[in-house]
């Protein structure tokens, strides 16, 4: 039977701060329900090492992994899609992550050739990941809850027949808004430092709960605990880059 809910979201390749984080939480998997809101690799410094971790954590847990727009965006470019926008949010870390630091060490810096090769790398060496990302859904639904990346547009009086770039990518639409569900809607991908106004702790917005921390960018990684007494929060600060 199991003893807590927890969730944390936007992990984006911060493999130190994300196990440090289980530490403090005193993760038990064998008990312990744990809810991950997407968004495993770039920007930090080890997608792999998330991604790796993470899948192991869903064979042997009761461990359920949604998908983040981050994850999108690294199976599209992997598939032939938009380069560019992978490799302007945070790509080339995960390539370096996959493919070794001195990937692009002797090509004067970032060449599109290497980058290519780099792709196919990944896509022979790494299927298994690639087949655990694709398998990712969008949404987790509870008697209470709907645990998602990005949100849900109210617009839509069936949330699940919005699309799904919603789910992944919706900020002010959703934050700024009522939902049309009697649920609450937890959700990361906006850093709750643009919500919060003073701090990166969790943002609680009646409807909505936040919990981005903004790790990857110099700030921390947050954990929400969903328990009888009602909620309690963690954290654990960044350490892979600076603010």
């Amino acid at each position: 039977m199991k003893n807590r809910t927890l969730v944390i979201s936007d992990i984006h390749g911060c493999y130190d701060e994300f196990v440090n984080l289980l530490s403090v939480i005193k993760y038990e998997p064998a008990e312990d329900e744990l809810i991950l809101l997407g968004d495993y690799c770039d920007r930090g410094f080890k997608s792999k090492e998330v991604i790796d971790f993470i899948l192991n954590l869903h064979k042997d847990s009761n461990t359920i992994v949604l998908r983040g727009n981050h994850d999108q965006m690294f199976l599209d470019a992997l598939n032939g899609g938009d380069d560019y926008l992978f490799l302007h949010n945070g790509g080339i870390d995960t390539i370096e992550s996959y493919c070794g630091l001195n990937w692009f060490e002797n090509y004067q810096g970032f060449d599109f050739n290497r980058y290519l090769e780099a792709k196919k790398f990944i896509l022979t060496h790494y299927k298994q990941h690639i087949d655990f990302l694709n398998s990712l859904p969008f949404y987790h639904e509870t008697e209470e809850f709907i645990f998602t990346h990005a949100g849900l547009n109210p617009f839509y009086e069936n949330w699940k027949e919005q699309p799904n770039d919603n789910f992944l990518w919706i900020r002010d639409i959703f934050i700024n808004n009522i939902t049309q569900v009697d649920k609450t809607v937890i959700f990361g991908h906006t850093p709750t430092i643009n919500m919060k106004d003073e701090d990166c702790g969790i943002w609680f917005g009646g409807d909505k709960i936040g919990i981005d921390g903004g790790c990857c960018f110099g700030f921390q990684m947050n954990c929400l605990e969903i328990c009888e007494e009602g909620y309690k929060t963690y954290y654990v600060e960044s350490k892979s880059k600076k603010r």
